[in-house]
């Protein structure tokens, strides 16, 4: 096996031996001399770029590895055939294989490059799509959403962005959150300033307030957040010093509800309950986001996924969230995930 470390070296010692003669001396044609120092520059370039193409871990995942445990679609009902008239017996025809919904996502972030999650590691996923909302249109086919505030309602478009798109203020934005295993889903906002510091903990899921207090997951259900029946149904950018740089947020999947007396407000953790979590469910997270997805808008399949009232449940061949994260598992009790959202200035 060739050593990493001379590949370069090997490239250019390959086109400087071709401009030697059949004696092995060095053609010395004043006129050949530019074209070889383009042909080397040419070569390095393409033996780097082969260097940095080259396998290391795996970058890409699909979302078939997120959407399996969701229900399997119903398959529509085939149409009647009518009867020959012919004493031939009819052509058997294979069935048609259905479209591929499947997504292509590139790794986007790692809380640790060089430390790639391992295939055999225990992994667990997580889901999230953040919607940027706009003012609708006439023209626009998506699903629209409701918009309340002084005393007026209005129609915005929920379009997908990606998880570390700068937000400005004004920004109105929600979040929808999936996970493909069962359990309870908990979010600490903090605002995030210069320098990394850190504002107050306050746990803005669940609340009694937000669909009954009800924060359980499974495959293919979604969490709104706001919560769409919400007033209002938005969050809106807004910083709150001239230092604030965004807003951190740590998000819990837990097999058993936490200890928590929830109300009708967000809750206030303290500094040493977030540390205490983190200490035992943080692990390397890897950031994956779909291919293509970003500027889709809001689905009718996604907007009844997440209805508080609703029992809809998302099947596999239907919208994958826009970001996966893939965590490596430290606990059987839970995994946590901070996602951080950035302010544009």
């Amino acid at each position: 096996m060739k050593n990493s470390a001379h590949y370069p070296n090997e490239c250019i010692m390959a086109v400087l031996n071709s401009n030697r003669g059949s004696d092995g001396k060095r053609r010395s044609n004043v006129r050949r001399t530019m074209p070889v120092i383009l042909s080397v520059a040419a070569t390095i370039i393409i033996c780097f770029q082969a260097r940095a193409g080259a396998p290391q871990g795996r970058r890409e995942i699909v979302s078939d590895d997120f959407t399996r445990p969701r229900p399997t679609p119903t398959p529509k009902p085939s149409k009647p055939t009518t009867t020959a008239r012919t004493s031939r017996p009819p052509i058997a025809r294979p069935p048609e294989a259905p479209p591929s919904t499947s997504k292509r996502y590139r790794l986007a972030s790692s809380s640790s490059p060089n430390q790639p999650l391992s295939a055999a590691a225990a992994i667990e996923q997580l889901g999230i799509t953040l919607w940027r909302l706009r003012p609708a249109k006439t023209s626009d086919t998506g699903e629209r959403m409701l918009i309340r505030e002084k005393d007026k309602s209005s129609e915005w478009i929920p379009e997908r962005i990606e998880a570390d798109t700068p937000l400005h203020e004004g920004d109105r934005v929600r979040l929808s959150i999936e996970s493909p295993r069962e359990g309870y889903l908990y979010i600490v906002d903090r605002d995030l300033y210069a320098g990394d510091k850190l504002g107050d903990a306050i746990l803005i899921s669940p609340t009694l307030s937000m669909r009954g207090g009800d924060n359980q997951v499974r495959p293919g259900k979604l969490i709104d957040i706001p919560a769409q029946e919400d007033d209002p149904n938005y969050f809106k950018a807004s910083p709150n010093r001239s230092d604030q740089i965004g807003e951190l947020l740590t998000i819990i999947v837990t097999t058993a509800p936490l200890d928590l007396t929830i109300g009708n407000e967000p809750l206030h953790i303290s500094a040493s309950d977030v540390a205490k979590w983190e200490k035992a469910w943080a692990s390397v997270t890897e950031r994956f986001e779909m291919e293509g997805g970003a500027g889709q808008a809001w689905t009718k399949e996604e907007k009844e996924a997440a209805a508080a009232k609703g029992t809809r449940q998302l099947t596999r061949d239907e919208p994958s969230p826009q970001t996966i994260y893939r965590i490596a598992a430290m606990s059987k009790t839970a995994f946590l995930v901070s996602v951080r959202l950035t302010y544009g200035r």
